[in-house]
């Protein structure tokens, strides 16, 4: 007997039982039906949180608003870790997250989001797509109840933030980090105290000397959560996470009672939402970097923010005027 079926025979029913199926009955309204889409991030947080609306957006899109995509952020229905559990008892629809905070409910959950040493974000779609992954993915899924497919990827994330520098194995020991996953256990291995944290507790917990570092994602999604405003040691290779890529997973039951065409929808959208997520994450690191590297220095910054303005009110002209002429120099010199 499967975990889906046991749930559903077990003698915990009862009162609970009914109350779960309230709580799962679907929302519909002149014809259209609202999911209720809980979520591991924190609302507003960059990178993460655009791939769920990206794709809720597009499902509603797609369907001509028969399917409305009701957003609830971490915490706003449950906590970032409890959507799993809230998608496979019907208290919520589907789930958008990292699949490896759930590798507690199967250690394959890891391999879909990313391992150590493990794939890159091109490896892993051609495992997904091409080489039977996503097959093992609703393999996996169905044990739970679960319909799931990737939506989304950070690409290759940096080492992390840390409160003072690592020299060598001996400074993992004792030390408080941050970090989920296959790669967290990695790092319990040399001695470190691993914490697995919500993406919207981190910084406090930097800032109040919880946890001595933390890795998140990569420059961008790391300069706008702030942790450069906490500490300047920073990491920017990290062997955790070599294309971490993220999930939208369907309570089954309600997969199951979508029409084909929306099925396929939800499914297109999915891919979608991982080629634009990770086109996102890409597009923004290189200039975040930079952007890291100096924050520590105000006139850096006043420097930076004149050079980018005036390049900008003088680009449309210098295109015309120069571009005309270094093409030609280009094709005399042979450039």
């Amino acid at each position: 007997m499967d975990r889906r079926s046991f749930l559903r025979t077990s003698a915990l029913g009862g009162t609970a039982a009914a109350a779960a199926s309230t709580l799962a009955a679907p929302a519909y309204a002149q014809g259209k039906r609202t999911l209720t889409f809980v979520t591991t991030w924190g609302r507003g947080l960059a990178g993460v949180h655009d791939a769920v609306m990206y794709y809720a957006d597009n499902v509603t899109a797609m369907t001509d608003g028969q399917l409305i995509i009701d957003v609830k952020a971490a915490g706003e229905l449950v906590g970032a870790f409890e959507v799993f559990d809230a998608v496979t008892s019907g208290q919520a629809d589907m789930y958008h997250g990292a699949d490896y905070y759930f590798v507690g409910q199967h250690p394959g959950y890891g391999f879909f989001t990313a391992v150590p040493f493990g794939m890159t974000a091109q490896e892993i779609v051609n495992w997904y797509y091409q080489d039977g992954g996503k097959e093992l993915h609703d393999e996996l899924g169905q044990i739970f109840g679960l319909k799931s497919f990737l939506a989304g990827n950070t690409g290759a994330q940096s080492g992390g933030w840390f409160a003072k520098e690592i020299k060598g194995p001996e400074d993992f020991v004792g030390l408080k980090f941050r970090m989920p996953g296959l790669g967290g256990k990695a790092l319990g291995k040399l001695g470190a105290s691993v914490q697995n944290l919500p993406g919207s507790e981190v910084y406090q917990a930097l800032a109040s000397g919880a946890i001595d570092g933390t890795e998140w994602i990569g420059p961008w999604a790391d300069e706008k959560a702030g942790f450069q405003e906490i500490t300047k040691i920073y990491y920017t290779a990290g062997f955790h996470e070599p294309g971490a890529a993220l999930s939208v997973a369907f309570n089954r039951d309600v997969f199951d009672s979508l029409t084909p065409a929306q099925q396929k929808i939800c499914e297109e959208a999915a891919a979608a939402a991982h080629q634009w997520n990770l086109s996102l994450f890409l597009a923004n690191n290189s200039a975040a970097l930079v952007h890291d590297e100096n924050l520590g220095d105000p006139l850096y910054k006043k420097i930076y923010d004149s050079a980018m303005a005036s390049m900008k009110k003088s680009s449309a002209w210098i295109k015309l005027s120069d571009g005309a002429y270094t093409r030609q120099r280009d094709r005399v010199l042979g450039g």
